[in-house]
């Protein structure tokens, strides 16, 4: 699940991440989140600047504060500013405020700070909001009769009501598109944008680096068509200083700054209308950025591209990804890390790919090979292990093809692998992962040696280095010398080095043979353990 790659999410127990329902992370270092479970109870961590994690305590956490006023609300959508302030609306239509308010932003009519989430209702009696947007200190909210209110700071005409003066509660957005049905809206820094239901775009606020598309850089204090003829757009979405909108046939529009080459257009400068860029990619499904920063990002049918600031570097026309989302774009390559849009997680009873792979090994019912250790059989999957080991695609593809007609080959293993041993490797083979405790990893690094698993022999080494002691330190230096383990070898020698009367005194350091001995000694001499 995408929630993962945000590393905010780091110390959550499974459990409590299996119930999440809505995550959104925000904060002008990606360092708070707030989250909806299934239950709709609604949580909140991190740094709690200006009271946004919406808690009567000011009190930071890395673990998840329940966010009692928003508890059973069924919330179901985010936006956030720079402050930060919060924005939160539900199911039924209400809308709730809280966080940094010191432009009115919150809309509750005053500049105070408010910490715990509040209903804002001035203006909107008998309204049903089902969309929200903020810019870094402006909100705006979207009702279910296509109508736009606005409030919060207004110093370059984003709340639309032809003035400057900052809007202490929500306002109507009456000029223009007074009469027009809005289906979308969208935040610049300092902008705003509306698309109607007839795909034609309006723009207003701060338009110093041509965000607005207007073809002029003069801001615009009540809203303003945006032209593009005979285009039909579906979306708009805005980072700090420029916009991307995407028209109903997948076609990618971008105007605005350009310094770090966000509008996909290569190194052109500034850019005050409407451009067509992305041509290359095909079809686009979605769009994202985020007011925060400088980065975009598209969605085909089968790809996610981005470009712009990519932590930290200037990509000046569309990358292809190995993503799956456009969420992960910004996870793991957006400056700050936070999500464009609040995350749905999604979240089915199937197992994916990884867990029926794990889940498989070692199961009777799907097996086509066994393994016959100490007495006892260990079921496996002749697929998976050639696919996973060298050693298994030369042998099942080689000796044991002409007995692929037997649907269980049972294979005999050497008497000297134990158990548990044997099975710890298979199952590495299935998942990546040692399930075997640390003292046994030695006879698991001769496994991983005979089979040339050089992944597995390096989480080896690292369990060994994990578990080594006065009593067995000369055992794994032994060991490390016979399957040429050199950093293993090195790791261990050191230790005995700090520690070299007590492991001479050991067990383990008597079990040498005398020719590991005589060449331990001259090592040892050599990095000065017997000088006075």
């Amino acid at each position: 699940m995408e929630l993962k790659n945000w590393t905010i999410f780091g110390l959550l127990d499974p459990e409590f991440f299996a119930n999440i329902k809505i995550a959104c992370v925000f904060g002008n270092l990606g360092h708070e989140a707030i989250l909806c479970m299934k239950n709709d109870d609604v949580y909140s961590l991190g740094s709690n600047s200006s009271g946004c994690l919406g808690v009567e305590s000011i009190t930071s956490s890395l673990t998840p504060m329940k966010v009692d006023y928003l508890c059973q609300k069924n919330i179901i959508g985010f936006s956030y500013g720079a402050g930060p302030h919060v924005v939160a609306f539900t199911k039924d239509g209400g809308l709730y405020a809280w966080g940094h308010n010191g432009f009115c932003q919150l809309g509750l009519g005053t500049s105070c700070q408010t910490v715990v989430p509040t209903l804002v209702s001035s203006g909107l009696l008998g309204k049903k909001i089902i969309d929200v947007s903020c810019g870094s200190h402006h909100s705006i909210a979207l009702t279910s009769e296509g109508e736009v209110f606005a409030f919060g700071q207004n110093n370059s005409g984003q709340i639309g009501c032809g003035s400057t003066a900052n809007q202490p509660t929500p306002r109507r957005v009456s000029a223009v598109i007074g009469n027009v049905k809005i289906v979308k809206i969208a935040c610049g820094q300092t902008s705003t944008f509306a698309v109607s239901d007839t795909g034609e775009v309006y723009a207003w606020g701060f338009n110093g680096n041509g965000n607005l598309g207007l073809g002029n850089t003069v801001n615009q204090y009540n809203p303003t068509k945006v032209i593009l003829p005979n285009i039909f757009i579906t979306k708009v979405v805005c980072g700090t200083a420029h916009t991307l909108a995407l028209s109903d046939d997948g076609v990618l529009y971008s105007w605005g700054a350009n310094s770090y080459g966000q509008l996909g257009a290569g190194h052109k400068s500034n850019m005050t209308s409407p451009l067509r860029v992305a041509n290359e990619v095909g079809r686009i499904i979605d769009i994202a950025a985020i007011h925060y920063g400088h980065i975009s990002a598209c969605q085909t049918h089968t790809k996610i591209y981005m470009w712009g600031q990519c932590r930290g570097q200037s990509i000046t026309s569309p990358v292809e990804t190995l993503f799956t989302s456009l969420h992960d774009v910004f996870a793991c390559y957006s400056t700050p890390p936070v999500t464009y849009l609040p995350i749905e997680a999604k979240q089915t009873d199937e197992p994916s790919i990884i867990d029926a792979l794990r889940l498989s090994f070692d199961d009777p019912k799907t097996c086509d090979v066994q393994f016959s250790v100490e007495g006892k059989l260990i079921h496996a999957h002749k697929a998976i292990l050639k696919i996973r080991s060298d050693h298994f695609r030369c042998m099942f593809n080689g000796k044991w093809k002409e007995t692929e007609e037997s649907p269980e080959t049972v294979i005999n293993v050497e008497p000297t692998v134990r158990f548990s041993v044997f099975r710890a490797f298979l199952q590495y083979l299935y998942t990546d992962k040692i399930d075997l405790p640390a003292e046994e990893a030695v006879d698991l690094l001769k496994l991983a040696n005979y089979y040339c698993e050089v992944k597995l022999r390096n989480q080896c080494e690292v369990l060994i280095k994990q578990s080594i002691t006065i009593d067995n330190a000369a055992r794994l230096y032994a060991s490390a010398i016979l399957y040429n383990a050199k950093e293993l070898e090195e790791f261990s020698f050191q230790y005995m080095l700090y520690h070299l009367t007590a492991v001479v005194q050991s067990e383990s350091f008597q079990e040498l043979d005398g020719e590991t001995i005589k060449n331990l000694m001259i090592v040892l001499a050599d990095n000065g353990a017997f000088k006075y």
